[in-house]
């Protein structure tokens, strides 16, 4: 096929910006592959539809499965109860060791914060006691002046 008759479109791109042989290419070691874990959780978040009380409604295939083991450790089915006390064992172990690595919160306030606050209250104080001093100072003066007659 000549450049002249070579026709541009999908999957056909323009044969100056394709690879060139022996050039590295910009993605060397390909589509990365999805481990075990991946595929887990990607399965396990599929819906499915699923029929409760008569009513159809769509849950995730991990929701599904649960609430099946939670039901059938519910009818005496000993295999499906080990099961879910091992889950819920797996679950309490994960929680406590997340709960032990999370660091501890730093203080609500530093030393800083707590010089500024006792400031402003210190502050404050002083300023409501100046107002109540000049509120009975002001009340005094109006008790000591004697009201003006009344005219009849």
């Amino acid at each position: 096929m000549s450049e002249k008759n070579y026709q541009i479109g999908y999957g056909k791109p323009p044969r100056h910006s394709r690879f060139r042989t022996g050039e590295p290419s910009a993605n060397p070691r390909g589509r990365p592959r999805k481990n075990m874990t991946a595929l887990l959780v990607e399965g396990l978040n599929k819906k499915v539809t699923v029929t409760e009380n008569g009513r159809r409604r769509k849950v995730t295939l991990r929701e599904a499965i649960t609430s099946q083991l939670i039901n059938q450790s519910a009818s005496a089915d000993l295999r499906a109860t080990k099961m879910l006390l091992d889950l819920i064992k797996d679950a309490e172990r994960q929680t406590a060791a997340a709960a032990a690595a999370a660091p501890e919160p730093p203080p609500p306030f530093t030393k800083a914060d707590e010089e500024v606050v006792e400031q402003l209250i210190e502050r404050l104080r002083h300023q409501i006691l100046t107002e109540m001093k000049a509120a009975e100072a002001s009340r005094e003066t109006t008790q000591a002046e004697p009201a003006p007659p009344a005219e009849e």
